[in-house]
């Protein structure tokens, strides 16, 4: 494993190489950041043409160049003012308003061979350094996320320590292309995104509709199982009650505007939680109640800036598996174990096995509440962690301002990582509902509550599917599990009688009568990534059994009727993963 701090030095200097090409070989094009990132590096550009992928070609090129050339990074300072001088003088406004923005007298400057970048630092002793490296893709960006501001033209790349490491990573990143969840929902036909609807806003086609359908059964009768009460509520609501949960005041940029109904503003709803908390506050409750479990796959709205939306993984409109517990101070602990296991349960289910976990802490300056229930409520939570046999890491100063967390990521198979389940303590929501129980001695109580998502939305999580299994969905999550094929049109009404037959055992199955030859019609399936083909010739339909294909071209060989079906409802238990 890479030394972390290594590569992130390595990466940034990359970037500054990476941009002493680009002014090289494109003149007059402006400079904006470069930052290292999780997986390598970018640098934004002003620039009037696109680079194509044949410049990245000729950037890289040039890159490998100046590392030969082996320019030492010299660090020096600069009073501001002169900075911002310089900068304007070169037409370089956006190192300009940066230096601007800096409040000390002086500013760190990086210069290596001809090129001179505002910069903290710090970078690698010389460009000679850089050696295994590689440019990806040009992307649109605004200049500071800001949709008003200029358009600039992002450059990714990566680099690594080793050229071993960096083949790996390649090899990933060629391998995660071909499980885009973009390109397997059009090929699949799960869905779409039409801008004729709307970006960020998901159309569900029948197989799409019907693999949700599945997730959401399972989820449902998962819930119940464990003490859950489900809810259904509203898209909309009064703007009285997001002013009493304080998202008006705190997340109206991510809010849509008002709509208005008989004089009153109304807004489409981007949280379930404060239409549980009135159903909690329409009776009055007792300790002997707690905890009391609220769920909803409720459908929420955000407004995301177009340039982030990414297929099913962010969106406009979005269905959260949510879930709200009520809960006394005591019972706290005990509780964030039931949803902790609750949440690796569901997981594992859906064939995740491989977990980071986190515990996020109070943030330094902006939070509610008492520093006291503060710790009070990290302790509960750590020592429920601590239960679980899981290791965690504590994320200091991670928390939300009105509460600590548990933050779950999963593993895929090609071992990226997806954050999915999120186990949030609230102290904020319980006082601006002034929502309260009676306790043992008769008097009001104020109860604590927990914030729980186990597979965060519905669009996101099918998205972390699709690439984690690159389509070839488990049968028991296969909209599709059978698909019957027969040999000529001799085999129709027998092939008409095994669909019903399927069909009464609970089986989703489509009966492909084509006219093709049945070569064609098993690559088509396979292509499809359907579990089972039942081939049917005069000899199947003679003998009333079937030829059994497996997904992946395995050949199952004759079985009757009855021994499939017995196959398919042996193989299509939720949490069986493989064929």
């Amino acid at each position: 494993m890479e030394d972390k701090k290594l590569v992130n030095v390595l990466r940034h200097s990359a970037a500054h190489i990476m941009a002493a090409a680009v002014v090289e070989l494109f003149p007059g094009t402006k400079v904006a950041i470069g930052p290292s990132i999780e997986d390598g590096f970018y640098y934004d550009f002003d620039r009037q043409d696109p680079f194509t992928l044949d410049d990245l070609v000729k950037i890289e090129e040039k890159m490998k160049e100046i590392a030969k050339e082996n320019h030492r990074f010299v660090r020096s300072s600069m009073a501001r003012d002169e900075a911002i001088m310089g900068f304007q003088a070169k037409g370089e406004k956006y190192k300009s308003e940066i230096a601007s923005q800096i409040d000390d007298d002086e500013v760190s400057i990086y210069q290596s061979g001809n090129f001179t970048d505002l910069c903290k630092g710090p970078h690698i002793a010389s460009t000679g350094e850089l050696k295994y490296f590689k440019l990806l893709s040009v992307a649109g960006a605004y200049w500071k996320g800001d949709s008003s501001r200029e358009q600039l033209q992002r450059i990714y790349g990566t680099a690594f320590l080793s050229k071993q490491d960096l083949e790996d990573y390649l090899t990933k990143i060629e391998e995660a292309q071909k499980r885009d969840h973009r390109k397997l929902g059009k090929d699949l036909d799960l869905f779409s995104v039409n801008e004729s609807v709307g970006g960020g806003l998901v159309l569900w086609h029948p197989k799409g509709a019907l693999l949700r359908d599945i997730i959401e059964s399972y989820w449902k009768k998962f819930h119940i199982e464990n003490g859950y009460d489900l809810l259904l509520t509203p898209h909309i609501a009064s703007e009285e009650l997001f002013k009493i949960s304080g998202h008006l005041q705190t997340y109206s940029e991510y809010m849509y505007a008002p709509m208005e109904i008989e004089n009153k503003p109304y807004r489409i709803k981007p949280m379930n939680c404060p239409m549980h908390l009135m159903i909690y506050k329409t009776r009055l409750h007792s300790y002997r109640e707690l905890p009391i479990r609220y769920a909803e796959l409720g459908t929420v709205y955000r407004f995301e800036k177009s340039g982030v939306l990414h297929g099913l993984m962010r969106v406009r409109g979005f269905t959260q598996d949510d879930g709200h517990v009520i809960v006394a101070p005591e019972q706290l602990e005990e509780e964030m174990l039931k949803v902790f296991n609750m949440a690796i349960g569901c997981l594992k289910t859906f064939g995740f096995s491989e977990y980071k976990i986190y515990l996020a802490t109070r943030p330094e300056n902006k939070y509610v509440g008492e520093i006291e229930d503060w710790e009070r409520a990290q302790a509960s939570i750590e020592n429920a962690l601590k239960k679980t046999g899981y290791n965690y890491e504590v994320d200091e100063g991670g928390g939300a301002f009105y509460g600590p967390k548990i933050d779950i990521k999963i593993e895929d198979a090609i071992g990226r990582l997806w954050q999915c389940s999120t186990i949030q303590f609230d102290f904020n929501l319980p006082e601006r509902f002034d929502i309260s129980y009676v306790d043992s001695t008769g008097k009001k109580a104020r109860p604590y509550m927990i914030h729980r998502a186990l597979l965060g939305s519905l669009e996101r999580f099918v998205g972390v599917l699709l690439e984690h299994y690159a389509g070839a969905l488990p049968l028991w999550l296969s909209p599709v599990q059978v698909a019957i094929a027969n040999i000529n049109r001799e085999q129709h009404e027998y092939c008409g009688e095994l669909l019903q037959k399927l069909k009464q055992n609970d089986v989703r199955v489509v009966f492909d009568d084509r006219n093709e030859k049945i070569g064609h019609k098993i690559r088509e399936h396979e292509m499809q990534k359907i579990p089972y083909m039942a081939v049917v010739g005069n000899k199947e339909k003679d003998a009333a059994s079937v030829a059994v294909r497996a997904r992946g071209n395995r050949d199952l060989g004759i079985m009757t009727i009855d021994n499939f079906i017995s196959l398919i409802k042996e193989k299509s238990v939720p949490g069986i993963n493989e064929l």
